[in-house]
């Protein structure tokens, strides 16, 4: 069986990786997703799609894990319209496991099998939380697995959120 991931990966966080995890006890493949694959350099969407897939790529290396393609999706503007652009995107698919009300709806109108994730420490392992704690300097790394912590510092990510926070590159 080949599983569908979509997420934003604003950070790739320890949260992510327990769900890829746990997919893959499941499924034979995963297709991961890299979604607003467009945005970038903003608070919300500090790092570039490719940027993002390099974090996942190091994180599923380092933890030995294979069966993974990674790829890049734009946003179209248009929910309704997004599951059949996701598929013309990537290789074909049973099944998409998801946490977002949302994806898991348009999917299943779509006419894919959805299997809803529930998160793990949503409160610590979010995104935005990750991104609030680097712009303000806190404590932020254990969130994070460890090539994604040593890829983000190459690329200086904690810099760069302090910058867009004051609304300068």
């Amino acid at each position: 069986m080949r599983a569908l991931l979509i997420g934003r990966f604003q950070p790739f966080h320890k949260g992510h990786l327990a769900v890829i995890k746990k997919i893959l006890g499941e499924a034979d493949e995963l297709i991961i997703v890299v979604g607003s694959s467009q945005h970038r350099d903003a608070v919300e969407n500090p790092f570039s799609a490719d940027e993002r897939c390099e974090m996942i790529g190091r994180a599923l290396e380092d933890e030995n894990i294979s069966g993974v393609q990674i790829f890049k999706v734009p946003d179209i503007g248009d929910d309704y319209r997004y599951p059949g652009h996701v598929m013309e995107h990537v290789p074909s698919f049973d099944v998409v496991y998801s946490g977002n009300s949302l994806v898991q709806r348009l999917f299943s109108a779509a006419g894919k099998e959805v299997r809803k994730i529930n998160l793990i420490k949503r409160k610590e392992y979010s995104g935005t939380e990750i991104r609030r704690r680097m712009t303000a300097g806190e404590k932020w790394t254990h969130l994070v697995p460890e090539a994604v912590v040593k890829y983000l510092d190459e690329i200086g990510g904690g810099g760069r959120m302090k910058k867009l926070e004051k609304g300068t590159k």
